[in-house]
């Protein structure tokens, strides 16, 4: 199978290059500079522009591109780029995928969907929520559409967050965990929709590999946690105390918007339609994912 992947050199599209290639996968990596190896090609997406030939015969199209939403405080300038940043590559993915007649686009998209929702129970049926984040993937999701009517399966994966000590959330924890300085964010209550890599990119793959799966799936573990949870089993797993509390305000002072957005927003999503489809998780609970990991 030939798989075109943008925004592989980030966490989860390092380690699906890795897996798929792993299997004997043709694998082409879109990339925004001159390419520098075989398997690169060069795209605009700000210029809606892609490399024709690196789309040739493809089977599949994996959409990982854009900014992070954590990388930098949320000025004005950076929200756009985290907008702009995923918006412009999916319509432009998903129009070349309508225009080379590539059979599956797997695109990213987040559980931000569903805004802060308490302790609601979401499923993939839940509309989209409120916010900043809401209202970016509620439009990242409508901009796969050229490849959906193309007659394209389209497969929109709203991704909790992505646990590996290699990168993301859980490798910037770990050193502060590690220090005996862990401890809950704001009341610790809200819900935390997590997955591990592994699971991450397993399920990729399966959706990849099943026909009847499209539309929108939550990729996060079947038992989600709160953050009081996540802080415990984190503590237990490096044994280590993670006693510690920061502040909602402190939260706010020191990282504005995106602590509201970010790391105070329960959302306690679960794959009801992976599930559903017959996927396995690996990592079912918290405390065998982190033990395993670390």
């Amino acid at each position: 199978m030939k798989v075109v992947i943008t925004g592989s050199s980030g966490l989860i599209g390092t380690a699906l290059v890795e897996s798929l290639r792993g299997d004997g996968h043709d694998v082409v990596r879109l990339v925004r500079r001159d390419p520098a190896a075989p398997d690169e090609a060069r795209w605009d997406p700000a210029a809606g522009v892609v490399d024709d030939a690196a789309l040739t015969g493809a089977d599949a199209v994996v959409n990982l591109a854009g900014a992070g939403i954590g990388d930098k405080r949320w000025t004005p300038a950076y929200k756009a780029e985290v907008r702009n940043s995923r918006i412009d590559a999916t319509t432009t993915i998903a129009t070349a995928v309508a225009r080379h007649g590539v059979g599956v686009l797997v695109s990213g998209s987040a559980v931000g969907w569903y805004g802060d929702r308490g302790d609601d129970v979401l499923t993939e049926s839940e509309p989209s929520g409120t916010g900043f984040l809401a209202d970016l993937v509620r439009d990242w999701e409508a901009a796969t559409e050229p490849a959906a009517q193309a007659g394209a399966r389209v497969v929109r994966i709203r991704t909790g967050i992505v646990l590996s000590p290699d990168g993301g959330a859980l490798a910037q924890m770990l050193p502060i965990f590690k220090a005996g300085l862990g401890g809950r964010l704001g009341s610790g209550r809200q819900w935390f929709p997590w997955i591990s890599l592994a699971d991450e990119i397993a399920a990729i793959r399966f959706v990849l590999d099943t026909g009847s799966v499209s539309g929108s799936l939550n990729l996060s573990a079947p038992q989600p946690v709160t953050n009081r949870e996540l802080t415990a089993a984190l503590g237990r797993a490096l044994h280590r105390p993670a006693v510690a509390f920061v502040p909602r305000v402190a939260l706010r002072i020191g990282l504005g918007e995106f602590a509201d957005e970010g790391l105070l927003v329960s959302q306690r999503a679960v794959p009801a339609a992976l599930l559903d489809a017959g996927f396995a998780f690996g990592d079912q609970t918290l405390d065998a994912a982190l033990g395993r990991m670390l």
